[in-house]
């Protein structure tokens, strides 16, 4: 059999940077061991597999060793590549998946996702195994349902930060995210996930689930401008709309091809 597979880089204008993600396009599900050993044949942070079902779109994501219950990146490029090459009708797709209803609506050469947010509370001390691994004063501590999030004082102390990611590895959460008010936008961060086998994400669309609530509040603003900056970067609109969050960003294809599979 074979499966049309699209690669398209998210949250960017620019091809070659935001988040490269995988996208195949199914007519059945393959078992779950196959999806896996596609993803980690991709080796990218994100592989969104795309199967109709009962006339309904569903969507699952796997990084290289795992599958995640949430990506924000490989959904809008999912969106990017039904929209553009699949000649989907319409400005607004809706996938089924693990976390429910995701919604994506498409303005000219934008993609906005439509998604829940995140429930999250603060953590009085940082994880005992993080103490002697951090450099820097980290002014906040938060915990979502899936990652932890450290908040800095300043953009440069985001630039500075050296990971430790096998001591990140440890810590009870799907990864790390860190983030501080921006010097050109409203806030930058970064992610690292050495849990689910990506050191550090270029640009994590479901991070912005916890990122755009905290931040709201924080600086009084429903709509703000993010930065992601990994060496890649990427650059995404963000607004707080009671329990959903809207992630903006463009995207850009870069190859489309066919999966062979037994």
């Amino acid at each position: 059999m074979t499966y049309p597979i699209y690669q398209i880089d998210a949250f960017t204008s620019i091809l070659f940077k935001g988040n490269p993600a995988a996208v195949v396009l199914l007519d059945k599900w393959l078992p779950n061991e196959r999806l896996q050993l596609i993803a980690m044949e991709n080796n990218l942070s994100e592989t969104a597999f795309i199967c109709p079902q009962n006339a309904e779109l569903h969507i699952r994501w796997f990084t290289p060793t795992t599958e995640v219950e949430l990506c924000g990146h490989a959904t809008l490029a999912s969106a990017h590549v039904l929209f553009n090459h699949e000649e989907i009708e319409g400005d607004e797709i809706t996938f089924h998946s693990q976390s429910g209803l995701l919604r994506v609506l498409k303005d000219d050469n934008k993609l906005t996702l439509d998604f829940p947010l995140d429930d999250f509370y603060k953590v009085n001390e940082l994880p005992e195994l993080m103490r002697m691994n951090i450099r820097t004063q980290v002014n906040e501590i938060y915990r979502g349902k899936t990652d932890y999030m450290f908040v800095f004082s300043n953009q440069k102390e985001i630039e500075n930060f050296i990971p430790s990611l096998d001591i990140i590895a440890q810590l009870d959460s799907r990864g790390l995210i860190i983030t501080a008010p921006g010097d050109e936008v409203d806030f930058v961060s970064r992610y690292f996930g050495p849990q689910t086998g990506i050191p550090e994400d270029p640009v994590t669309g479901s991070a912005h689930t916890t990122l755009t609530p905290f931040w709201s509040k924080r600086l009084g603003k429903q709509k703000m401008n993010a930065r992601q900056i990994s060496q890649r970067g990427g650059c995404l609109t963000c607004e707080l709309r009671g329990s959903r969050v809207l992630i903006g960003g463009g995207c850009r294809t870069f190859f489309k091809g066919e999966l062979y599979i037994d």
